[in-house]
């Protein structure tokens, strides 16, 4: 079993029990009120295994299982025996990374919660898009754009839907998720950088 899916089974496992047990829910998700109040520090970890509801883990877990085990894959090329090591603290360090701006701007609130591995999947995703990045990547299978066109069009998304605020998405999560999952891959290697503009290059070039 790879990683990533035993990563999406735990998920999916903590996810459902806590559909149906508010008091686990209320344990794991992220309350930056809480966590400030009380130190309750694991939180930007545990927020990851909890989901609002099918859909949500659904399309999260989808997304995971669809790009995680290739990047994986190129973890562990690039970086041989730590590899392994290295992934984890991408997904992991993308999902505790991708709401540090959440906390810092909803401490003092009291009411605000977010919950989901939505910011992890990000950084995974990024970090696939970093190593393939003219790989076509498919929006429900309608659209499909080469990676680096994908990347550009969910940051300026995700940007602007931050910026204009308002319904229940975090997308500023999505959007610090994508940078990490970026800069922590560079800074193992930054020489994948350079590679990548190669292939940009090589691409332009070709049409």
């Amino acid at each position: 079993m790879t990683v990533t899916n035993l990563i999406l089974a735990v998920t999916v496992v903590v996810s459902l029990f806590a559909f149906s047990n508010r008091r686990l829910l209320d344990r794991l998700i992220f309350n930056p009120y809480v966590v400030n109040a009380r130190g309750e520090w694991y939180r930007f970890v545990s927020s990851g295994l909890v989901h609002a509801d099918v859909f949500h883990l659904v399309v999260n877990m989808f997304v995971l299982y669809g790009f995680g085990s290739t990047t994986e894959l190129f973890y562990d090329f690039h970086f041989g025996s730590k590899g392994t090591f290295y992934f984890l603290m991408l997904y992991f360090g993308g999902m505790a990374m991708s709401i540090v701006p959440t906390y810092k701007k909803r401490m003092h609130q009291p009411s605000y919660n977010a919950l989901g591995a939505s910011g992890a999947v990000s950084s995974v995703v990024f970090a696939f898009i970093l190593f393939n990045p003219l790989e076509r990547i498919c929006l429900y299978g309608i659209l499909c754009l080469p990676g680096i066109l994908f990347g550009v069009a969910y940051l300026a998304y995700c940007f602007y839907m931050d910026k204009k605020g308002g319904g229940r998405i975090n997308h500023d999560a999505h959007l610090w998720g994508a940078v990490y999952g970026l800069v922590f891959t560079v800074f193992l290697k930054p020489q994948l950088l350079m590679e990548f503009f190669q292939k940009l290059i090589y691409f332009r070039n070709a049409i």
